[in-house]
Order: C-alpha cells, then structure tokens, then sequence
C-alpha cells in the first residue's frame, strides 16, 4: 500500500514535468513573447473598431451593438452616392433594374413617407413654425414659381423642341408635386441650424400636395392630356398622406418599437431610393438614351437650376437685413429646387398610359440626386 502511493507520487511528479517541458518547447517554438505580442495585436484592433478591450463580453457586445446601429442610422449620408451609382448602372447596365416594374414605385414610396412620419415629432415643427414668413415664402416658392417654371420648359419642349406632347407633360407634373426630403439633407450639411425648418417647407408642401398637385396639374396638363383629379388626390392619401401619419403614431403610441426599427430605415431608404431611381431608366432606357433623351436631359436640368436661382434671389431680396439671410437663402433655394421626382414618377405610371410622361420625371430623379452629390462634396 505504501508502495503504491509513492508510485502515484511519482507519476504525478513526472506528469507534472512532463507538462512542463512541453510548455516550454511550445514557448520556445512560437518565440519568448509571441503570445502577448497577440494580445497586443488584438487590443489594438479592438481599440481600432471602438472597443474597449479591458471591458467583458457583455460589455463588448454592447458597444458593438451600438457601433452597429450608429452605423445604420449614418446611411443616410451615403444616399446622394448611391443613388449616383444606381444612375450609371442603370445605364450601362439596364438589366439590374428591370425587375423593379412600375408596379412597385407607389409602394416604394409610401415606405419612404413611412420613414419620413416615424423620424419626426410635434416638437421640430413647433420650432420651426417660429419662422412663419421663411414657410410662407418657401410654399410660395414650391406651388408659384416652381409650377410657372415648369410650364414655361414644358411648353418650350413642345412648341420650341418639337419633343412629344407627353414629354411636355412630364415637365409639368415634376413641378406640380411637393419638395424632397433630399432637401432637408442638404440643408443640415450647410445649415444644420435650420433643418427644422426644411423638414417642416418639406412637410408642409407634401401634406398640401393632395389637393395642391392634382389641381396644378388639371389646370397645366389638362388640355393637352386626361387627368384624373379624383384618382390622383386618392393615390396621395394613400401613398403619402396615410403613410406618414402611420409613421407619426406609431413614434407616439409605441416609442419602443420606434426606437428598434428606427436605426435600420435609413438603410433601407436608401436602398428603396436607389432602386426607384434606377428602374424608370432603365425600364425606358431607349428613351432615354435616344436624341431626344438629351433635350429632356438639357430641360429638366435648366428647370430645376432656374427653380433654384429663384429661390435663392427671391429669399434674398425679402430676407437682405435679416442676420441669417445667406443660410435662408440655401434653405429655401433648396427647397424650390429639389422636387418629390418619384411622388411624380408614380403619378406618371399610375394616371398617364404612355411611358414618355414617365421619362422627365425619371431624368428629374437623376438630377435631382446629382445635385445633392454635389452640395456633399463642396461641404468636404
């Protein structure tokens, strides 16, 4: 019995030796310091991503969690280049687009009004409702000159170009439908200070564009093609209208709920943007590529630069004494010149049966979005 246990002694001791040497032929293997100089290495590429690499695991999953949604709610800002990037693959490659048929663009968009009702709050608009003169001029603006504008080039594409009657037409309802939301992006690039009060023009013009467009565009196209008041008013409501207020009860009632979905909308929005700007070029590519698809291109984009000059010069010559006239100036130039190009490209598909009144609104699309490229790029 004694006998036995020193053997077992033994054997542990030997063991333990044993386990000793391998430890250090392994060390002298990988080198002396090999493994913290992999500690190092990963705490740095902790530090790299945002992470605290003393924290524990349920600390770091989450910062990572949060370094995730802060992420997602950035999306926005890469809109202008995406959309650019769906513009030229949408040229040099139509096929990538086509499965997006003119049947998707209401609901599209009305998940873009989602989006737009559930980021905001009562609260942005009381702020900016402090600046009533800066509204009224940008309403006017959006439903005075911007539709005078658009009946001027929409005229001059028929009786001076000789383009098509319903390409006329396509100029006119691009200036007949609300302000984009891209608009409010580019005014919290220059001027974050007055976001708010883009948001609100923007709000403002959308939620009016119900009875607003429809009679606009009765009294621009009417006699030159069919329009369907009563539809038009209806696909508003439902595309635009209901859309938001969903978005604005569901912030309100069920704020939880809110907060979880709300960081993945911009990457969506930006996908759903991408996706209803690159169709309509693509689905109508051999207009748009044809000889009078760069007439339409030259009038759209002379459109929308007069809607801005506009805006600009008329905000400066009511605001020249105020102390901020320059910032409102870019606001409401903005405002006048960026149009809701896919509110009236599904207009175009849903109440006008030939697919030309579909091209300006699609080419509005495109410059529209290139302008916002460049209000990011002379910020940088």
């Amino acid at each position: 019995m004694k006998m036995i246990t020193t053997s077992n002694s033994t054997s542990k001791v030997n063991t333990s030796s044993s386990t000793t040497n391998f430890s250090c032929s392994i060390s002298k293997l990988t080198g002396g310091g090999s493994i913290d100089l992999w500690r190092r290495y990963a705490s740095d590429k902790f530090s790299d991503m945002g992470l605290d690499p003393r924290a524990g695991s349920d600390k770091m999953f989450n910062e990572t969690a949060s370094s995730i949604v802060e992420t997602l709610k950035k999306a926005n800002s890469i809109l202008p280049h995406v959309v650019l990037a769906s513009i030229v693959l949408a040229l040099l490659y139509p096929p990538s687009f086509t499965w997006v048929t003119s049947r998707y663009f209401v609901p599209a968009l009305g998940f873009l009004m989602f989006a737009v009702g559930i980021n905001s709050n009562e609260k942005d608009f009381l702020e900016a409702f402090k600046r009533p003169k800066a509204i009224l001029l940008g309403y006017l603006g959006q439903y005075l000159i911007k539709p005078l504008l658009g009946f001027i080039f929409g005229l001059a594409a028929v009786s001076l170009f000789q383009l098509p009657t319903p390409l006329g037409a396509g100029i006119m309802l691009v200036s007949c439908v609300s302000g984009a939301q891209l608009s409010n992006y580019a005014t919290f690039l220059t001027d974050p200070a007055l976001a708010p009060l883009s948001i609100v023009m923007t709000s403002l013009s959308t939620a009016t564009a119900v009875l607003v467009t429809p009679m606009l565009s009765l009294l621009l196209i009417g006699k030159k093609l069919p329009i369907d008041v009563k539809g038009m008013i209806s696909s508003i409501l439902q595309v635009v209208i209901a859309p938001i207020a969903a978005g604005l009860l569901l912030n309100k009632l069920f704020p939880k709920l809110s907060n979880a979905i709300r960081p993945f909308l911009p990457v969506l929005s930006v996908l759903d943007t991408a996706c209803c700007v690159g169709a309509p070029l693509a689905l109508n590519i051999n207009s748009v590529m044809s000889p009078f698809g760069a007439t339409i291109l030259l009038l759209v984009t002379m459109f929308h630069l007069s809607a801005f000059l506009s805006g600009y010069f008329l905000t400066g010559s009511v605001f020249r004494n105020a102390p901020y006239s320059k910032a409102l100036q870019r606001t409401l130039s903005y405002e006048t010149g960026m149009q809701s190009s896919l509110l009236a490209l599904a207009l175009a598909t849903k109440f006008f049966q030939d697919p030309l009144v579909w091209i300006p609104p699609a080419i509005s699309a495109m410059v529209v979005s290139l302008m916002g490229v460049h209000t990011r790029y002379d910020m940088v």
